[in-house]
């Protein structure tokens, strides 16, 4: 329990703390964190509504946030107005996190908050994360990574906690399934939305639908893959309804950063 005292000793530094709360796993157990540390009327949980991420994510966020009894304060936020984002740079995520912490930040500052916080932990050192510079422009701390924290120590403490997120799959923004340089567009990641929230209903828990123009090319946990073979025929048709022309399954699976494999990365961008 050491890390978890360490947390709860540098969100009590921290004192009164808004929370970029997205409902999953990282940001959950951070709030709940927060809330033990400092209480409930020092915390804030935000949560940003877009085309990014889907309608299911966002009312798991909103229970979830009730369940544990968090100030919780939804906003909108237009990465799409934005023609540096939607022209999908392998920066994007910069732009998208400029935009997310701006609002946070004068949400802090309406309501007499200290610091903006995230759900940033120990293992995302291992990604590349474009958006930890715009964390770093605007001052946003993060209390696990400071810690030392794990994803896997978030999953043992939050199930000792009760939290409904403890073995949550991963998730992330949906503009993360494009190519980069292909554009962002709403009608895309309404489709890319919908085609997830349906594999997720039929058993896949961990998914991505990458869209590679007309074509959605899945990924799902290697151990999964035969339930994938085994229901290829509903899979292709909902995702033809939905508007896709070709449906494939990557062999090579379920992995984070896909989209990076084709690229060349200019290392001097990657902030950790």
């Amino acid at each position: 329990m050491k890390k978890i005292d360490k947390l709860k000793n540098i969100l009590r530094d921290l004192r009164r703390v808004v929370v970029a709360y997205s409902g999953g796993r990282d940001s959950t157990f951070l709030l709940k964190a927060a809330i033990d540390a400092l209480g409930k009327d020092n915390v804030i949980a935000v949560t940003a509504r877009s085309e990014t991420y889907t309608l299911s994510e966002y009312r798991d966020a909103v229970t979830v946030a009730k369940s544990i009894g968090a100030r919780h304060i939804v906003i909108r936020t237009n990465e799409l107005r934005s023609n540096k984002f939607r022209a999908n740079p392998v920066n994007r995520c910069y732009y998208c996190k400029k935009e997310l912490f701006n609002k946070l930040t004068k949400i802090r500052n309406k309501y007499k908050m200290d610091h903006v916080i995230d759900g940033t932990n120990f293992d995302d050192l291992k990604d590349i994360r474009y958006g930890s510079l715009a964390a770093k422009e605007l001052d946003v701390k993060r209390p696990m990574l400071e810690a030392g924290i794990t994803k896997r120590n978030i999953s043992v403490f939050s199930k000792k906690l009760g939290l409904p997120t403890w073995n949550k799959p991963s998730g992330a923004c949906l503009a993360s399934r494009f190519p980069f340089n292909d554009p962002i567009t709403k009608d895309g990641l309404l489709r890319i939305g919908e085609a997830e929230d349906f594999l997720r209903r039929i058993g896949f828990g961990q998914v991505r639908v990458r869209m590679h123009g007309s074509m959605a090319r899945i990924e799902i946990p290697q151990d999964r893959m035969s339930l994938g073979l085994k229901l290829k025929e509903d899979i292709v048709k909902k995702l033809k309804d939905i508007g896709f022309v070709y449906v494939t399954l990557d062999l090579g699976g379920y992995r984070t950063g896909s989209m990076h494999e084709a690229q060349s990365i200019d290392k001097n961008l990657v902030e950790v």
